[in-house]
């Protein structure tokens, strides 16, 4: 083993995924970046390319990455046990991979549009904690694992036209707190982190629903006066993997830029 700490992080191609990639591999960790990093029939927008990935292990010698889809449980689980293999161990996990699809009243959701949230959003952070938690619970004690998934501003209130991405954040926030319960005095925590509107490819495809030229109009109700960057809410992410986030367990990180105050 050795006494570096290791993470993997899904949906780490691009966006507050890749960013969280940077700073944990700058911080020394060694990183299992994981990204499907290709189109998806059912979201209207283009993902990650597998450049962007790519990309992550040039520049960093201690990262490696997959290509899997997050709907794939057992390819979840080649990815820990890659960390393991490769690393000594597991420290953190980080579920950052998500779509956003919609644009309509939540009764005009189609049943496509239902299961690509639910699947990608809600399951995907489910098989990342069933290939996860039992790694960072082989550890030796004392351990100071952490399960750390991205909600959202919209998992603590409503959005117009993104119903069921809103429930998909609020089951998010739910499954964490649940998580949280489970490990009790295991030394390893669960935590949500919701961001609020980031400048990433999925901003941009959300101003797109709602059929704006731009996102800083999303931005307009952020204490911020601005979309945040993927390295503001990274940096947030980082903290929460890191054994100083002891006291948060089962909580939720506001890292909204004032959404929701």
């Amino acid at each position: 083993m050795t006494g570096r700490r290791v993470a993997v992080v899904t949906g780490a191609a691009r966006g507050i995924g890749a960013a969280t990639v940077r700073h944990l591999a700058r911080d020394g960790w060694a990183v299992v970046a994981v990204d499907r990093c290709a189109a998806d029939p059912d979201v209207p927008y283009p993902l990650a390319e597998p450049h962007r990935l790519d990309a992550l292990a040039e520049e960093f010698a201690d990262v490696r990455t997959v290509r899997a889809d997050v709907r794939d449980a057992a390819a979840l689980g080649s990815a820990v046990a890659l960390a393991e293999s490769e690393f000594g161990g597991l420290d953190a996990a980080v579920a950052a991979a998500a779509v956003i699809v919609g644009g309509a009243p939540v009764w005009e959701h189609t049943d496509t549009q239902w299961r690509t949230l639910l699947d990608v959003d809600v399951l995907g952070v489910a098989h990342l904690a069933r290939a996860a938690v039992p790694a960072l619970l082989r550890r030796p004690w004392p351990r100071s694992g952490r399960f750390v998934a991205l909600a959202s501003a919209a998992a603590h209130r409503g959005l117009w036209g993104l119903g069921a991405y809103c429930a998909a954040k609020h089951a998010v926030v739910g499954l964490v707190r649940g998580l949280a319960c489970d490990l009790r005095d295991t030394g390893v925590g669960a935590v949500a982190v919701s961001p609020g509107s980031t400048r990433t490819d999925m901003l941009r495809a959300t101003a797109g629903l709602y059929g704006l030229p731009g996102i800083d109009t999303l931005a307009e109700q952020q204490l911020t006066g601005r979309p945040l960057e993927p390295e503001e809410v990274a940096d947030v992410v980082a903290w929460a993997c890191s054994a100083r986030s002891f006291a948060v367990t089962g909580s939720v990180l506001h890292a909204d830029g004032g959404f929701t105050a």
